[in-house]
């Protein structure tokens, strides 16, 4: 990736940066992102909350856990195949119309799940909900990031991310709180309301432009190979990442020696520790977006090949994993926002194919974990998912930094139409 951060090119007088929100009206803008990042809770939540909810999920449809347990795999599947071709067919659409309908129908689709009557209705409601999560996650940081300058862009990325990282660490569990004091069904009609809540903030926080008049609409330093060399390494860091974390409850209690019920509060706490990687990364990538980029990949491998090698001493695992959520943390605003930089054409589709190598991590990690676990044992989990981790690192250092400071330009300016051609 590029050696040093984006810096603003020298534009016409017409052309300057009055017309960012940022400029014009900078508390609406940080509401606007807030708003985005609102979104994110909700969609990360709305995603994962049948984990919570497996046995009453269940129990109240009449079907089996191995089968509830598909509405998480169905639901990413779905993300995976529509991201890239739904997002080429919306990207025209300004981004306040194309937020709000995609929360409308998240809204919609959460609703339906709220009240239906079999397994099936459900899988088609989630279904339904998911095909607005695929476009979400392709627009949603480069609409955050075209209300800001672009030397503000990584900042803006994690305001959004934040919003996914604190739907993990409390959204899913509160839900499953909610799920078991209520019923599940009132899990989702609290969560539509959020959705609810957040549609009406984007719809009248977000400017109603074009995308293609946002200097986000176009990688700042257009480069198909770095935006490659972005994509791979994500798909190994990411599957590293779940490679141990998939199956972390039972390593804690097995082989750390942990109780069983100190096991939450730690996951608490490591969930919210990764929203330090979040912060770190989000302040430091402006100025330093390689090193910004490495740490956090070379601190998931090391912390995972310290978690095999320690993991048998219940405050060390606890140290590591915690260290983990924070590479992680950092790796996921590492990785957008070097998508928004590097993206060779649109990085509406750039950032569509980038969500879809995320989900085929976060989908083949559980592989690769189930054949440690089936060979080796579960103690080398940490140590499979340190080697994809690790190879990720090779992937991402095989590109020289760049030796100059990347033009950040317009859409339509000379340098990005050569950057595109």
């Amino acid at each position: 990736m590029e050696g040093v951060g984006p810096r603003e090119p020298d534009r016409p007088a017409g052309s300057a940066d009055v017309d960012l929100l940022s400029t014009q009206r900078p508390f609406a803008a940080v509401l606007a992102v807030a708003a985005v990042g609102t979104a994110a809770f909700c969609f990360v939540t709305g995603e994962n909350l049948p984990v919570g909810l497996l046995p009453q999920i269940s129990a109240g449809l009449h079907s089996s856990l191995s089968a509830t347990g598909l509405l998480v795999t169905v639901y990413a599947g779905v993300v995976v195949l529509a991201s890239a071709p739904l997002t080429h067919l919306t990207h025209r659409i300004p981004r306040r119309l194309l937020l709000s309908g995609l929360l409308g129908i998240f809204v919609l689709g959460t609703l339906g799940a709220a009240v239906a009557p079999s397994y099936g209705w459900l899988v088609a409601a989630r279904a339904i909900t998911a095909l607005s999560q695929a476009v979400y996650w392709s627009v949603a940081a480069v609409t955050a990031a075209g209300l800001f300058k672009p030397t503000e862009r990584a900042r803006a990325v994690a305001g959004v991310f934040a919003g996914s990282s604190v739907g993990v660490v409390l959204g899913v569990p509160a839900g499953t709180w909610i799920g078991q004091q209520a019923g599940w069904r009132i899990s989702f009609v609290v969560l539509a309301g959020i959705g609810l809540v957040s549609l009406g903030a984007v719809a009248l926080l977000i400017p109603t432009t074009k995308p293609s008049d946002s200097h986000a609409a176009a990688g700042s330093d257009p480069d198909a190979r770095r935006y490659r060399v972005i994509v791979v390494t994500a798909v190994l860091a990411v599957a590293g990442f779940f490679t141990a974390f998939t199956f972390i409850s039972p390593f804690l209690h097995r082989v750390s020696g942990l109780p069983q019920h100190d096991i939450a509060p730690v996951l608490l706490f490591t969930g919210i520790t990764g929203t330090l990687g979040i912060t770190a990364v989000g302040a430091l990538y402006s100025r330093r977006p390689r090193a910004a980029t490495i740490a956090p990949i070379a601190l998931l491998a090391i912390s995972l090949v310290s978690l095999y090698a320690f993991g048998g001493n219940g405050p060390a695992a606890v140290i590591f994993v915690a260290l983990d959520s924070v590479g992680f943390g950092g790796l996921v605003i590492a990785m957008q926002t070097g998508v928004l930089v590097a993206a060779p054409r649109s990085t509406d589709i750039a950032s569509a194919w980038y969500s879809a190598s995320f989900n085929v991590g976060i989908a083949s990690g559980p592989l690769f974990g189930g054949l440690a676990l089936s060979t080796v044992g579960l103690a080398s989990t940490p140590l499979f998912g340190a080697v994809l981790a690790s190879a990720a690192l090779v992937v991402f250092l095989s590109v020289r930094p760049r030796r100059q400071h990347p033009v950040v330009s317009m859409p339509n300016s000379p340098q990005n139409a050569a950057g595109r051609a």
